[in-house]
């Protein structure tokens, strides 16, 4: 099976329980295929919870759910020492952190120090405690929800902890279209659907997975597009409008993407419109505003749009 057929494969899976969220769908896709993590922000109610434990469903991994609350402590998350009165020795228990797939749920409700509790683990894939390593499972993919920073009792991510996302995914209300669906096949289960009792199957192995990164990893990018995300990178760093521009491991981020929607049309090599889909799911989230532009009430990304219209797009 090519890794276009498992994409399409798990994209028919998830529409038997999501629908109007075709965008939301194909960059966690992006990010399950090629390492990397994601970030979906939107206001509560939209399903954001249930289209990871969808996907969650549609592959044969371990799924743990972690409810982020600000008394939630960093060992809740990693794992804690247990004294053993049989062996009087401390024993590691292992925290959710250890699983395939790891939903945070509303992480922006936790307090920073537990939030940076998953940096390693994001980053490095494992986790130190009281001086030991413990490796996570392979894959590890870490689908975190947040709600909008200006919603009570948030705590902003710092950008450190941002930056271990590959996407910042902004989820948006359905359209009237999807809305009304969503209503008629749902209001019966009173907000609680269950993607396996909807006939969500699993129809991708972990082994799939590592043999999709791989492939996603072989992609070829010509000289010309590398040059192009060069010059976008470079441009986040002299516009006026930004304090802070994108890093050159903003621009590998950028360049995987850009290679997992290539496989995911079909093609074993980058075009310039695969940059400009990945381009504000994989900066939004890396750019800091100019006090100036913050004060006009501009957004990130429009400051970024304007950008992609301005830097030369290689034929």
């Amino acid at each position: 099976m090519s890794l276009e057929d498992r994409y399409n494969a798990i994209r028919a899976e998830i529409a038997k329980v999501i629908y109007g969220q075709d965008e939301v769908v194909d960059f966690a896709l992006a990010a399950l295929f090629s390492s990397g993590h994601i970030l979906l922000e939107g206001p509560p109610g939209i399903a954001k919870t249930l289209l990871v434990r969808t996907i969650a469903q549609t592959l044969s991994l371990e799924f743990r759910r972690v409810q982020m609350t600000p008394d939630l402590l960093p060992g809740d998350v990693t794992g804690s020492s247990i004294y053993r009165e049989d062996t009087r020795e401390f024993e590691f228990r292992r925290g959710p952190v250890f699983t395939n797939f790891l939903l945070a749920d509303e992480i922006n409700r936790a307090s920073a120090r537990t939030q940076s509790s998953l940096l390693e683990a994001m980053q490095e894939v494992r986790v130190t405690h009281d001086g030991e390593t413990h490796q996570l499972p392979d894959p590890f993919i870490t689908f975190a929800t947040q709600n909008p920073i200006e919603q009570e009792g948030t705590y902003p991510l710092p950008l450190a902890q941002l930056d271990r996302f590959m996407f910042k995914v902004m989820v948006d209300y359905p359209d009237q279209e999807s809305e009304q669906r969503i209503l008629k096949e749902h209001h019966a289960s009173g907000g609680l659907s269950n993607p396996e009792a909807m006939g969500v199957t699993a129809v991708v192995t972990p082994e799939d997975i590592i043999e999709a990164r791989q492939i996603i990893r072989d992609t070829h990018v010509r000289d010309e597009v590398i040059g192009y995300v060069s010059e976008l990178l470079r441009a986040t760093r002299t516009d006026d409008a930004l304090a802070v521009g994108a890093s050159p491991r903003s621009g590998l981020m950028l360049l995987m993407a850009a290679k997992s929607f290539a496989r995911f049309a079909g093609r074993d090599f980058v075009i310039p419109d695969d940059v400009q889909q990945s381009f504000l799911p994989v900066m939004r989230h890396r750019i800091v505003l100019s006090p100036s532009t913050e004060l006009e009430g501009i957004a990130a990304d429009e400051v970024l749009e304007n950008l992609l219209e301005a830097v030369e797009v290689p034929r």
